[in-house]
């Protein structure tokens, strides 16, 4: 039996999918992507997606840690929880048309928060996408240009989120 080094990637049937943290006579720290941090045996069943082999701890766990949630930030659909300013929780979003012989709309503001994070999310998502293809970098470009007057388009929605740094931020003049 070979054993693993640091940063190996396996596929646990319990567990799913993880990265080897440490390694121990005994055990391998793994952090899995939907499970976080769990010991397994050294012998246990489980499939090696990729190894690393004789790889020395030369990093901190929290190093590991780190480049993990980067990692899964930019590759997968994961998003951070995004909460709504405290002053719009259960209020709602009235539309009146200006025909006042037709009925008015009312939306949860909630699920009106929910659906522009969503849009936030997928934009940002198709911007990994762009600058990860093989496009030109002038095609990036203007696709990136195009991303950032979107964002800019939405800064009207800013109001409604708790913490500032997760606003929309459009093109800095």
């Amino acid at each position: 039996m070979k054993i693993l080094g640091i940063s190996s990637r396996i596929n646990h049937p319990e567990f799913g999918k993880g990265v080897v943290t440490n390694v121990t006579s005994k055990h391998y720290w793994v952090t899995f992507i939907e499970n976080g941090l769990e010991t397994i045996d050294i012998d246990a069943e489980f499939e090696v997606i990729e190894a690393a082999e004789d790889d020395v701890d030369t990093v901190s766990f929290a190093e590991v840690e780190s480049s993990l949630v980067q990692i899964l930030k930019r590759w997968s659909d994961v998003t951070e929880v995004v909460h709504i300013a405290d002053k719009w929780k259960g209020g709602k979003l009235i539309l009146e048309p200006g025909d006042t012989n037709l009925k008015s709309s009312e939306v949860p503001i909630d699920t009106f928060f929910h659906k522009i994070t969503m849009v936030r999310d997928r934009l940002r998502v198709m911007e990994q996408k762009i600058n990860s293809s093989n496009l030109k970098e002038q095609e990036k470009i203007d696709l990136q240009q195009y991303l950032t007057r979107s964002y800019g388009s939405l800064t009207t929605f800013n109001v409604l989120f708790k913490l500032k740094e997760q606003q929309f931020k459009g093109q800095k003049k």
